[in-house]
């Protein structure tokens, strides 16, 4: 009886450090995730400034006639 609680034991110790190790890297990818999705918002509203920059300049050139 006194193995198996040991044995128990030594299953609930381990599983408390998965789970502490599992916490981590979860915490570790949601910053991953903020920091990407931070970077996707700036890299789009570039991307809009460059439109808009592109669209003026193709606006003023003039059509060529056929």
């Amino acid at each position: 009886m006194e193995k198996d609680l040991d044995a128990l034991s030594d299953k609930v110790a381990e599983m408390v450090k998965i789970v502490a190790k599992l916490r981590d890297e979860n915490q570790q990818l949601r910053q991953q995730l903020a920091a990407k999705s931070d970077e996707n918002t700036r890299l789009s509203e570039k991307i809009s400034v460059a439109t808009t920059r592109l669209e003026a300049v193709l606006a003023k050139i003039p059509e060529k006639e056929t």
